[in-house]
């Protein structure tokens, strides 16, 4: 028994597996859907340039492969509306330079993706962290990057680096902001992607959820309470916490079973099998359960992680979302950005139905550079 204990703690499976066995309990009263559901699909990367401390030079050239083998990639696949697969570009604040933002602009008016914001830091306060994402909101600005909201102020997603939203870990690094979401939303963040983490310790409690947190939002790990998103409401005064799928699922062949993380690497690669596991967790708006929301992220730029996914990984996904996941009849494919997804996910909460890509402008706008093409 204290073996297992051990286990489990070491997996930190007991900060999310309540949360977990409390979803499924919800899945197992649902009443069934007739008719298609829609899988609203997006790809948000963790986009590092220069992971690893390397150079510029070999950083430049990490951009320049998926500046050149995205556009290959994607020519053969399309959605239900006729989009190719779409590409969330979260990007560094403290890795900024000109070129790779320029590169990433071009595929942005190519319509193959966008670029949002990520930042790693440590040791921070609101008072040291507000500069550092200000700086980063401008330089991103400079190259089209980033939607403004109807007022002209820009707007924008978030990746904490290292998974450390709000101040979550037990030793205090890579974070240090206990009031982080406020600060966010404050400076213009409309919704966090970062979730899920599993089996990192800053995995939250609330899993496989679209959800508004609650409670105090300047306290540490405040992320651990919040009202699912539903039909019908709305809050402006707070970012979304738009989590992607976390699930226990059997391993291919084998009866031990795996963490399912929602992360697509070039040793875990996307496969039927777990492509199914994701869409099986049917993350959605209460109220809207047609409109499925799958949202996975990846670490797209060094040199083996961008060879699979601009490669066998990234056509082995498509493969499987364009013919199994868009048959019109039990799925339709809507490849999204997550800005889209926003949008998308606020369209459901007002009560919007029909073609959910009808709604990927919904409230904001695309960013300049998407719309200059």
């Amino acid at each position: 028994m204290r073996s297992l204990l051990e286990k489990v703690r070491g997996r930190n499976l007991d900060r999310w597996l309540p949360g977990y066995a409390r979803d499924l309990g919800r899945k197992l009263r649902r009443p069934k859907h007739d008719g298609p559901r829609h899988l609203l699909f997006a790809l948000c990367d963790h986009y590092e340039p220069l992971w690893g401390k390397v150079d510029d030079a070999q950083g430049s050239e990490r951009v320049k492969a998926w500046h050149e083998g995205y556009p290959r990639l994607t020519s053969g696949y399309r959605d239900a509306d006729g989009r190719p697969p779409r590409h969330s570009f979260f990007f560094p604040g403290e890795e900024y330079r000109p070129y790779f933002l320029d590169a990433l602009a071009d595929l942005a008016r190519k319509d193959l993706g966008e670029v949002e914001v990520h930042l790693h830091h440590d040791g921070d306060t609101a008072a040291t962290l507000a500069p550092k994402l200000e700086r980063t909101i401008a330089d991103f600005a400079q190259h089209g990057h980033l939607s403004r909201d109807a007022a002209g102020h820009l707007r924008w997603a978030f990746i904490h680096g290292n998974w450390a939203l709000a101040n979550p870990r037990s030793d205090g690094k890579w974070c240090g902001v206990d009031d982080e979401l406020p600060l966010l939303h404050r400076l213009g963040c409309y919704a966090d992607f970062t979730f899920p983490s599993a089996p990192d310790e800053c995995q939250p409690n609330v899993v496989n959820q679209i959800y508004w947190p609650t409670g105090d939002l300047a306290a540490k790990r405040c992320y651990e309470t919040g009202t699912r998103a539903r039909v019908g409401e709305v809050m402006t005064d707070r970012l979304l916490l738009v989590q992607g799928p976390l699930a226990l699922a059997r391993r291919p062949g084998k009866l031990s079973m795996r963490i399912e993380g929602a992360a697509i690497t070039a040793t875990d690669p996307a496969s039927p099998a777990r492509v199914r596991t994701w869409t099986n967790q049917a993350i959605h708006v209460e109220g809207r359960p047609e409109w499925v929301f799958a949202k996975l992220h990846t670490h797209g730029a060094p040199e083996r992680e961008a060879r699979s996914l601009l490669g066998d990984g990234g056509r082995a996904l498509h493969e499987t979302l364009t013919t199994k996941y868009n048959d019109g009849q039990k799925w339709v494919l809507h490849y999204v950005t997550a800005r889209e997804m926003f949008n998308i996910a606020i369209a459901a909460m007002e009560g919007k139905s029909g073609n959910p890509g009808d709604y990927r402008d919904h409230v904001l706008a695309p960013p300049p550079v998407a719309t200059s093409r």
